[in-house]
């Protein structure tokens, strides 16, 4: 199974933090306001409410996101250094179209995302 299968199918089954411990390890990485961008949330403070022990639980929807960003975060973890994860989610990425990861996993383009950052870790230029 390569990255693009794991990360589009797969990245709800694996084995994942609780939902307040993955927010609060994404708010950690990313910051509270890229956290609530990806989600799609217009509510900045969102992601430290989601982060509490006993905090608020994301919507399905947003979960999904969540959950996929913190998949892509502990890949790209494995290979690159925290500052080069967190570029990597802010820049515009010529295998999302110009558009940021950031944007992508927003509006749920899931396999987009995954096929980016396969590129990306294999240092593949085509697209």
């Amino acid at each position: 199974m390569g990255i693009e299968d794991g990360i589009a199918q797969d990245h709800g089954h694996t084995a994942l933090p609780a939902v307040h411990e993955m927010i609060q390890r994404l708010n950690s990485h990313l910051g509270m306001l890229l956290v609530a961008t990806l989600a799609g949330s217009k509510d900045a403070k969102l992601p430290h409410k989601w982060a509490l022990p006993n905090g608020t639980v994301p919507e399905p929807a947003i979960r999904k996101r969540l959950e996929l960003a913190h998949h892509t975060w502990v890949i790209l973890m494995d290979a690159e250094t925290p500052d080069l994860a967190r570029a990597w989610f802010i820049g515009g990425n010529p295998f999302l179209k110009g558009d940021t990861p950031l944007t992508a996993i927003r509006e749920d383009r899931h396999q987009e995302v995954a096929v980016a950052l396969e590129a990306f870790l294999e240092d593949r230029q085509d697209v």
